[in-house]
């Protein structure tokens, strides 16, 4: 019998593969003990503690780049062999987020696809959702919808301050939640999902709060006009300008860095969303 090397052994097997292909998306797949998630968000609530209470929305966008401990979750192995399985040996992060739902709040996220403002040159990725709360239905997990990650659908903006999308962004039709799947985690566990499966979350009605570690995985053949990426594995195959890790928590240098690529990565975002509602207004057949 041929024995399967230790990364390969790391990695996701056939079945959870076929899953994430057929489906958009895979859950709940372990990645680190509680208690190493548990610390992790006592290193979040520190620097909460230290900025008066919340990171600010700047912050919370790619802080892998100004903070070294989440710089070192999005290159993380046990996270990457199983995303290889998935994307291949050359891969790029080409974003993260600290997703945070206080705790009894209304804020919620509306139906949609991730990728529809993002940009990019193919739809090769797959975003990983760290848990580092319990994430509960009542808590606002996120749903899915099982295959509805084949084709670009049209989205409207929602102007609705409540949607915590950037974008503010919904899918302009009423999805068939009779099919939605509760992705619900323990902290430690992740997601993995399509950028182009439909998906959305309602309101935190639980007492804790329900705090992710979001990262944003492509293939590193895949390219974001006007935007940079943190090579995580492999080989920079588009060539993108690449990112650098923090020297140290919220450095100097790292925040003027941090400042430059979020205004550019707003502009991806603005250029993408004015010619997705263009041509969804032109009534186009296939949405790029």
């Amino acid at each position: 019998m041929t024995q399967q090397s230790p990364a390969r052994l790391a990695g996701l097997d056939e079945t959870q593969c076929e899953t994430f292909r057929r489906d958009g998306f895979l859950h709940p797949v372990d990645v680190m003990p509680e208690t190493e998630a548990k610390a992790l968000r006592a290193q979040i609530e520190a620097l909460e503690a230290r900025k008066h209470g919340r990171l600010s929305g700047l912050t919370r966008a790619k802080p892998h780049l100004l903070l070294p401990y989440l710089w070192d979750v999005v290159h993380d192995a046990r996270i990457l062999d199983k995303v290889s399985s998935l994307l291949g040996p050359d891969i790029i992060c080409i974003g993260s987020s600290v997703i945070d739902k206080p705790a009894r709040s209304d804020g919620y996220v509306a139906w949609h696809q991730d990728a529809t403002f993002w940009g990019l040159t193919e739809n090769q990725g797959a975003t990983a959702w760290l848990a580092l709360s319990d994430v509960t239905s009542g808590s606002g997990a996120m749903q899915a919808i099982p295959g509805t990650h084949a084709r670009q659908l049209r989205h409207l903006d929602t102007a609705d301050d409540k949607n915590m999308l950037g974008a503010r962004e919904a899918v302009d039709s009423q999805p068939d939640l009779s099919r939605a799947v509760w992705l619900m985690l323990k902290p430690g566990q992740m997601s993995l999902h399509h950028p182009l499966v439909l998906h959305g979350s309602g309101p935190n009605a639980s007492d804790d709060r329900r705090l992710g570690f979001v990262i944003r995985y492509t293939s590193a053949q895949v390219r974001q006009e006007g935007g940079s990426a943190t090579l995580v594995r492999g080989r920079n195959l588009a060539q993108v300008p690449l990112e650098v890790r923090p020297e140290a928590e919220m450095d100097p240098a790292a925040l003027k860095r941090h400042a430059d690529i979020i205004r550019q990565a707003a502009n991806v975002i603005r250029t993408a969303k004015a010619r997705h509602l263009a041509e969804a207004a032109a009534g186009k057949d296939q949405l790029q």
